[in-house]
């Protein structure tokens, strides 16, 4: 089993239908096939062989897809490194995973540190170069399925990042289920903006349409009005968003050109239920939500889009269990809190050269997600929180997504960020940090009383901050730990 055959059965299959789009640079299945294999061929003759590490430092690029494909075929490791990060933070992953080659691009190598600080790394290789490492022709080999197919690292909310090896059988079986949920054919177009290097733009987007021979359009990040041309230009029929993305369209007073797109899919973080309710009120359609983690390949949820259920998550994908479970790992009933545990192919081999924090994580055979929430009498999961993100008000517990809830009721309000702060009495403190519409106002009162008429009173906020932009991650998923280090941009 090989990754890269999900590309060369495709080739086979939709030779000549259009594979990839990048501005005006385009590749049909048969060029991107072809490409990818000669490159791998490059590869192989710098002395790169089965199981080392190359390390794609690359925007959304045709680069990344050609190198990604490339190096399954002989059975290289995709190595992927975030491009918002800085020279130290690169230089420890490099280390960690001992990256033996390192594909980069003009526009972020220079936040590679010196080859004198990646004492592992034999190539540095420019993207611009690419074209002449070629070869003779090879096709994928063939692998052991639970052989490891690609390591990206966690964001690193907490302590150093970890790498999660996902086997060719964890994203094998992720894109087929992929394409089964999203019942998705080579008619399929979708437009790819957030990032390559994360799971859900790697396996969930590029690897899934691959599999099902549709279109990938490639931007190099998100910029809304590109974003809007570019579902214009191509039809595109696949919307794939974080919660971000909606929260800034719902914030234009005109209703936009989304006629095309037959599924709105949205990830990376929990979508606000006012956000959803107001989308589907606008557009007339729901907007998916999935659920999933780096360390599930990551599909794990689907809320099926012909039974959507309002605030959930969906219910487990096919192949894959959930269940709900106390602190002492029994399984609670539903509807009541638990953490979120999931087995099944799509959870990964473990962390690279972290056997202690795998066997943390893994236990039993079941993942624990560090994630709060409870399943319904439908078998529909529900995410409260993050277990770090529980707030300890005096012994009494505080999700921070609930006031977060309550407070994008406010007309004023564009987004929303709870986190608990250091308290000499109660231990913690809740505290908001709030995005305005523009034009609009609000005062901390204001939302203070919101929140009151709707929760008990520990759980309002005790102070409210007003700040023009929530700190996130690439994929749109906000740091909580910025803010509670005080990182925010006020007014």
């Amino acid at each position: 089993m090989n990754v890269a055959q999900l590309l060369e059965q495709s080739a086979r299959d939709h030779a000549d239908r259009p594979a990839l789009i990048a501005g005006d640079r385009r590749w049909t299945y048969r060029r991107l096939d072809d490409e990818a294999s000669t490159l791998a061929a490059g590869f192989a003759a710098l002395g790169l062989a089965t199981g080392e590490r190359i390390g794609l430092h690359l925007p959304n690029s045709p680069e990344f897809a050609l190198a990604y494909y490339a190096a399954q075929k002989i059975g290289l490791v995709p190595l992927s490194l975030n491009v918002t990060y800085k020279a130290e933070e690169i230089e420890y992953i490099i280390a960690d995973a001992a990256a033996s080659a390192v594909v980069t691009a003009g526009p972020v190598a220079s936040n590679l540190p010196g080859r004198d600080r990646m004492p592992s790394v034999r190539h540095v290789i420019d993207a611009k170069d690419l074209a002449s490492l070629r070869g003779k022709p090879v096709r994928a080999r063939a692998l052991d399925r639970e052989t490891t197919a690609a390591i990206l690292y966690t964001s690193a909310t907490t302590g150093r990042p970890k790498g999660v090896m996902l086997s060719h059988a964890n994203i094998v079986s992720n894109a087929y289920a992929t394409v089964h949920h999203l019942r998705m054919t080579h008619d399929d177009r979708g437009l790819c903006a957030v990032p390559m290097f994360h799971c859900f733009g790697q396996n969930f987007v590029m690897n899934s349409l691959v599999t099902a021979g549709g279109l990938l359009v490639v931007h190099e990040r998100f910029v809304p009005d590109q974003f809007l041309e570019a579902v214009r230009i191509h039809r595109i029929t696949l919307f794939y968003g974080v919660p971000t993305m909606y929260i800034l369209f719902l914030s234009r007073a005109e209703t936009l050109d989304f006629a095309s797109i037959r599924l709105f899919f949205s990830a990376a973080a929990t979508l606000p239920t006012d956000v959803e309710r107001r989308w589907r009120e606008r557009y007339g359609r729901p907007v998916v939500q999935g659920y999933g983690l780096t360390e599930c390949s990551p599909f794990a949820a689907w809320n099926h889009d012909v039974h959507v259920r309002p605030g959930s998550v969906g219910t487990p994908i096919e192949n894959v269990e959930m269940k709900v479970v106390d602190p002492d790992g029994r399984e609670l009933p539903d509807g009541e809190l638990g953490e979120i545990l999931i087995s099944g192919p799509n959870v990964m081999k473990g962390y690279f050269g972290n056997p202690q924090a795998t066997v943390e994580a893994i236990r039993d055979g079941w993942l624990h997600s560090g994630d709060i929430g409870y399943r319904d009498a439908d078998g529909y999961y529900f995410l409260v929180d993050r277990v770090k993100d529980m707030i300890n008000v005096s012994g009494f517990k505080v999700f921070p997504r609930e006031v977060e809830e309550v407070l994008y009721r406010h007309e004023a309000v564009k987004e929303a960020a709870v986190v608990g702060m250091p308290d000499p009495v109660r231990g913690e403190a809740v505290k908001a940090f709030v995005v305005l519409q523009e034009g609009k106002t609000a005062t901390p009162e204001a939302l203070r009383k919101v929140c009151s008429d709707a929760i008990a009173s520990y759980k309002v906020p005790e102070s409210i901050q007003f700040i023009t932009a929530l700190p996130k991650s690439p994929t749109g998923k906000i740091l909580k730990k910025e803010l509670r280090r005080g990182v925010g941009s006020p007014p």
